[in-house]
């Protein structure tokens, strides 16, 4: 099985090959633990998960590593600003352990919600200090580093090919428009690899160093932690489009500097931006919208999933709580449909019929052709509303969840506990005697439970979370 995916190195669709035969090392930029993820920061989660599931569909053994950033993460891609964390612990009165603690806690609870799988390799920052030390020392030592007001840079003037994923000798440098003057870089481009002079005070995320006591560049724990578990040069990188002008080709310029090997990555993928009324999701901007918001307003995170599989990675989402109906209305009739198919006889993979595999070979194609999940889902559709027997439609949905990740077979609970129905019955007294605040309550306590009610012109309806 052929897979072909569009390399952001080049800027054209290439047939995957990998290092080593058989296996695949993908390392995905992950959050940094400051604050909620919002569904912009979840729509590229899923797009990462989708190329995982399909490495995995096409015959791959697949590493998969993705950080965690507690530490370095400044306001400004570029060096400027303060740290995220520790504006955060300022803001919540918390320190930045448990800020980190408990953003990662609710990070993986939304992934876990989505379907996504976790990654083989979960790596923190805070914990990976000495694999960045050692990599600083090692650009220091082949001289791309210079001292300047107690910060370590690295200077891109000495590496020839920087900007290169971003094309940036052909854009003037556009990166340039978002790099507030530091007097300290000899070239506004030059990025901190370690800060010993905070720009801001009472830091408290401290390690020792042989430059002083301080704290390392956003950039660096990337290239020091996908080395660690994936190697010097390895296959795929990925994270969204907004990372390629500066962190991606910061991440680029040190590690190929530092190895003296290139390319570092082979296949760079980006995902697009979800898009609301006033422009890309942001934190920065506020007013963002979490997992839970969508919960709230009576979606479960599988209509979100199904949202997403519904645009190509490489295009702009525009979110609607209208267009995230339509996708949730989708999911559920396509969830009862299943419901109703005999699930007592599957035909097993190598029995199925020439139709089934006709299917299967569709849908395999239009996976491999860059993650293309809107055809993807077309192929779903025509297997689950087309005439095979029960028993292949079975084994076919099967292998097809094995890439869309929406949980196709699972069997609906169809029992509640009693003191569950009794809390639905006493919300729909409340509702009737219009105690709308003792009904919201009583829905609160039902999601706390795991039970999501959603009312409508037919009634009330349940489902788990």
């Amino acid at each position: 099985m052929e897979l072909k995916l569009y390399n952001s190195r080049g800027r054209r669709l290439e047939t995957f090959i990998p290092r080593e035969n058989g296996k695949a090392g993908m390392y995905a930029c992950g959050p940094t633990v400051y604050n909620y993820a919002h569904i912009g920061n979840l729509r590229t989660y899923i797009f990462e998960d989708i190329l995982r599931r399909t490495l995995a569909y096409a015959g791959y053994e697949v590493t998969h590593v993705m950080n965690i950033t507690d530490v370095g993460h400044l306001t400004d891609d570029a060096d400027e600003g303060e740290d995220k964390m520790q504006k955060s612990a300022r803001e919540t009165g918390r320190s930045v352990w448990d800020i980190a603690a408990m953003y990662t806690d609710a990070f993986f609870r939304d992934t876990d919600r989505l379907g996504i799988l976790r990654p083989t390799v979960v790596c923190k920052a805070t914990g990976h200090i000495e694999e960045m030390l050692a990599l600083v020392s090692r650009l220091e030592a082949k001289g791309f580093t210079y001292e300047a007001g107690g910060n370590i840079y690295f200077s891109i003037d000495k590496f020839p090919d920087y900007g290169k994923l971003a094309l940036l000798d052909r854009q003037e440098l556009m990166a340039g428009a978002r790099i507030e003057v530091d007097e300290a870089k000899r070239n506004p481009h030059d990025f901190v690899l370690w800060f010993t002079k905070s720009k801001f005070e009472n830091q408290t995320m401290l390690w020792d160093s042989p430059w002083g006591r301080g704290y390392p560049g956003w950039h660096l724990e990337c290239s020091a932690m996908s080395m660690k578990y994936l190697g010097e040069q390895f296959d795929i990188h990925c994270g969204g489009i907004d990372h390629i002008p500066v962190h991606h080709t910061n991440e680029i310029a040190q590690s190929e500097a530092a190895t003296g090997k290139s390319p570092w990555v082979t296949y760079w993928l980006h995902g697009e931006f979800l898009i609301v009324d006033r422009g890309k999701m942001s934190k920065s901007k506020g007013g963002f919208l979490t997992l839970d918001k969508l919960m709230e307003e009576g979606f479960v995170p599988l209509d979100y999933r199904y949202f997403c599989l519904g645009g190509h990675y490489r295009s702009q989402l525009k979110f609607s709580f209208d267009g995230l109906a339509s996708a949730a209305s989708a999911r559920g009739n396509l969830m009862e449909r299943i419901a109703r198919f005999d699930r007592s006889a599957p035909v097993p993979r190598e029995s199925l019929s020439a139709e089934a595999l006709g299917l299967v070979k569709d849908f395999g194609e239009h996976v491999c052709d860059n993650l293309n999940m809107p055809k993807a889902l077309a192929d779903l559709w025509t297997l689950v509303k087309g005439g095979l027997p029960d028993g292949e439609k079975i084994t076919v949905l099967a292998e097809m969840d094995t890439v869309l990740g929406l949980d196709l077979l699972k069997t609906q609970d169809t029992n509640l506990d009693a003191d569950i129905e009794k809390l639905i019955e006493e919300r729909l007294q409340a509702r009737k005697e219009k105690d709308f605040a003792r009904a919201d309550e009583i829905r609160v306590q039902l999601k706390e439970r795991g039970i999501l009610l959603e009312d409508g012109p037919s009634g009330t309806r349940w489902k788990r979370l």
